[in-house]
């Protein structure tokens, strides 16, 4: 039996995607378990039937980035190809095997007087989410506001419009076929920065809103709404190098957390090396990195031990590269290393390489970000990794969802109430 509801009213505005998104979460808050997943599987299948059509519409805007000169990081994150539109429909089917979050009992107990409470897991209703050049973004957060009971409004931006016209088209007919509300994905790019600014100012249909981009878009989503946020941060990432790293560990992790991909935001910005382990450790990995094509920026003992290292600013240690640059600074002890990320981190993800249990033990206890690692490359920090299929975002705030984002951080809670005619006396 379909359960799809067509709207009435023509769609001429922002607001009225908003409504449209509104009503159709009543809907996708009724579906059981099976009716998600199996949304979810035809999206995947129509994903890779169509891959054609949105690499075709992907490469108009690569195309228009070289032409704009957005950057290499940017583009990189742009791109899709056949394997990328792969990976987001296995991506998509990984989210279609994972635990419905809706309906799990938090807690519960009976009231002294009888009545049996449960707290349970409830859908938020409208998801919105406001990123930048990242088609990627647009196939996760539907399919986990989707799995989770959501209906979601989506703002890609400009430099990814083509792509998540295409994606959202090809999602939204697969919903369809499906029997669901297509509404239950909308998006705004088509009204500008008209479609931004209704999200932001859509208290009453947006019941969350998630920014992933740049330092100054999460700045702007955070100041102006008047919806809640969920806080997503810049990656200013750190790596420590203490006296005991091994020298394999601390060549190989940096390496991959620098050159992996680095034009994401848990790749590794700055290399911090205890002064204990400056000879031994400065040059070979500075030398794996520049290998590899990445610039490193040094202070001056850096740059005495390593070979073709730039000098390094005070604007370097607070900067999130996401391209081939690295900051390297030796430090006295691990209070300074500690104390350097204080000032600099935003609470991404940290690392240290040691075999000192009792350095490992004092950086997992002290270092106040979402992530903290210890002989682990940062590019882990992610959803998919983590084991959430997706994410919707990476939260650096504290409040209800901290780190990778995944399905029980697209849900609320409700408390239910069952009694057999109790009074409060």
């Amino acid at each position: 039996m379909s359960i799809v509801e067509t709207p009435d009213v023509a769609v001429d505005t922002p607001q009225d995607r908003l409504r449209l998104a509104k009503d159709a979460a009543r809907v996708t808050a009724r579906l059981t378990s099976g009716q998600k997943a199996d949304a979810l599987h035809a999206i995947a299948d129509a994903l890779v039937a169509h891959a054609d059509e949105i690499i075709a519409a992907n490469a108009d805007d690569l195309a228009r980035g070289e032409r704009d000169g957005i950057g290499a990081g940017l583009l990189d994150r742009l791109r899709l190809d056949a394997r990328r539109v792969a990976g987001l429909a296995d991506a998509v089917r990984e989210i279609a095997a994972l635990p419905d979050p809706v309906g799990e009992i938090v807690r519960g107990h009976r009231m002294p007087g009888g009545v049996n409470l449960e707290q349970v897991r409830v859908p938020f209703g409208v998801v919105g989410a406001i990123y930048e050049a990242r088609p990627n973004v647009t196939v996760d957060i539907a399919a986990l506001a989707l799995r989770s009971g959501n209906a979601v409004v989506l703002r890609g931006g400009s430099a990814a419009l083509s792509s998540n016209s295409s994606l959202v088209a090809v999602m939204r007919d697969a919903l369809e076929a499906q029997g669901v509300s297509p509404e239950a994905i909308q998006s705004v790019d088509a009204f500008g920065r008209d479609g931004a600014r209704a999200l932001m100012h859509g208290r009453g249909y947006i019941d969350v809103l998630v920014p992933r981009g740049s330092a100054g878009l999460i700045e702007t989503v955070v100041t102006e709404s008047t919806v809640p946020v969920i806080e997503t941060g810049a990656g200013n990432v750190h790596i420590v190098l203490d006296e005991t790293a091994p020298d394999d560990w601390a060549r190989d992790i940096v390496v991959n957390a620098k050159v992996q991909r680095p034009s994401v935001c848990n790749a590794a910005e700055t290399v911090l090396v205890l002064r204990s382990a400056a000879e031994r450790l400065v040059a070979p990995v500075a030398a794996a990195l520049q290998a590899e094509g990445v610039t490193v920026h040094g202070d001056e003992t850096v740059r005495a031990l390593a070979l073709g290292v730039q000098p390094a600013t005070e604007e370097d240690w607070a900067t999130e590269y996401l391209s081939l640059d690295i900051a390297m600074r030796v430090v006295d002890t691990l209070d300074d290393a500690l104390a350097h990320i204080r000032q600099y981190s935003t609470g991404h993800t940290e690392a240290i390489v040691t075999a000192d249990v009792r350095n490992a033990e004092r950086f997992l206890a002290e270092v106040d970000s979402a992530v903290v690692l210890v002989n682990a490359s940062t590019r882990f920090t992610d959803g998919s990794e983590f084991g959430f299929g997706a994410e919707v975002g990476i939260s650096t705030q504290k409040l209800h969802a901290r780190g990778p984002m995944g399905l029980p951080e697209l849900t609320s809670t409700k408390w239910l109430g069952r009694g057999a005619g109790q009074v409060r006396v």
